[in-house]
């Protein structure tokens, strides 16, 4: 948490409380969060704390490479990851939930990337799109009952 609250300090914003829950949120969550999704975690907290708010502040953390905008999951909305060390993201297709999946060869790959091109690698983001064993259950459940 404290990488992005220094990031907000070094880009000029106040740091606010509302920020800094948003920093909480973003590196506490394993969930992958939407502005949405923070907004609504947050507002019971801070009732006057704004969309805009919560939008400025990720795009800030993004523009500076603190967090990685992981797109959408098939639901419309860009899903936030403060985790930048190498690793797997599984998104449902169905659900659109978005999960971490840490792989050893992702480290190794990272290795090899950078020795072949030398770049020095900051941050990388592999997505699987698919199925999660949940979705997969109730789709199996709903093809036998049909």
């Amino acid at each position: 948490m404290n990488r992005l609250i220094v990031g907000l300090k070094q880009a000029g914003l106040r740091l606010t409380p509302q920020r800094v829950a948003i920093c909480q949120v973003l590196a506490e969550s394993k969930d992958h969060p939407t502005a949405m999704m923070i907004y609504h975690q947050l507002l019971p907290q801070f009732p006057t704390l704004s969309l805009a708010t919560v939008y400025k502040t990720l795009h800030v953390l993004k523009s500076m490479g603190l967090v990685h905008a992981l797109g959408d999951a098939g639901d419309g909305a860009e899903h936030f990851d403060a985790d930048l060390t190498p690793h797997i993201n599984l998104v449902c297709v169905r659900c659109h939930r978005v999960v971490d999946f840490d792989e050893r060869l992702v480290h190794e790959i990272q290795h090899i990337v950078e020795q072949r091109s030398g770049y020095e690698v900051q941050g990388a983001r592999i997505v699987y799109y698919g199925l999660c064993p949940d979705c997969r259950a109730a789709q199996r459940n709903g093809k036998e009952s049909a």
